[in-house]
């Protein structure tokens, strides 16, 4: 895998409330190994379904679903300590037994999930990088997405949302390398992601939102 980070840590200024949140909920709700295969072992086992949020922000998609699929298991990547804060703090208050959080690059988090043991993984409004140099950092790569299939289920899917053009365009000559990405998923197994205050701020600039759901089979199409 490439070692070009998709991210820069911009923690941004903290509440304290945030603060103490990290402090001292982590450990309940929070992962602090990368030896992620007893977790998944065991969840696994229950046959319960296992959704991977990669850069959940401030958590409000994450524990929008978490609260309307109690029967799933969430984990959700972030490196945004303020958002980290956020969504423990309200893991605790709406006492949510589904969701944990994991502070990787999210790179790292994949290589050390056990193959085809996700339902699916959500890639919502990553940073699009706009500049020409910088689209080497965009975090959807050919080397990246090879890693996502080979965490998916069978049937499992894979859900990209962006608001920026230029990047849906890559997003698009990336995901047509795939065969084994398709577009026949069955809608109802597709979780419904809420609308955030980012996404809301983006529509108002007139950005249109491009959406990409592909569900995950091992044996690639025949053309």
């Amino acid at each position: 895998m490439r070692s070009i980070r998709s991210f820069v840590h911009r923690d941004g200024r903290m509440t304290l409330s945030q603060k103490q949140a990290v402090e001292t909920l982590w450990a309940a709700f929070g992962l602090n190994s990368l030896d992620l295969s007893s977790f998944f072992n065991a969840r696994t086992n229950q046959s319960q379904k296992l959704i991977l949020e990669i850069g959940f922000g401030m958590g409000h998609s994450l524990l929008s679903m978490a609260e309307q699929f109690p029967d799933y298991h969430f984990l959700g990547v972030e490196v945004y300590r303020k958002g980290l804060g956020a969504i423990l703090n309200a893991i605790h208050v709406k006492q949510l037994k589904n969701v944990q959080v994991i502070s990787e690059d999210a790179v790292n988090v994949l290589q050390h999930i056990p193959a085809h043991t996700l339902d699916a993984v959500l890639i919502f409004f990553p940073d699009p990088w706009p500049k020409k140099r910088h689209h080497k950092r965009r975090l959807v790569q050919v080397n990246f997405i090879e890693l996502i299939c080979q965490k998916l289920k069978e049937k499992g899917y894979l859900h990209i949302a962006t608001d920026w053009q230029n990047y849906a365009e890559h997003i698009t000559e990336v995901l047509a390398q795939f065969p084994n990405l398709t577009n026949g998923v069955d809608e109802s197994m597709v979780l419904p992601r809420a609308v955030t205050k980012f996404e809301q701020r983006g529509r108002k600039l007139g950005h249109e939102v491009y959406e990409f759901v592909r569900g995950y089979t091992a044996a690639a199409r025949s053309e």
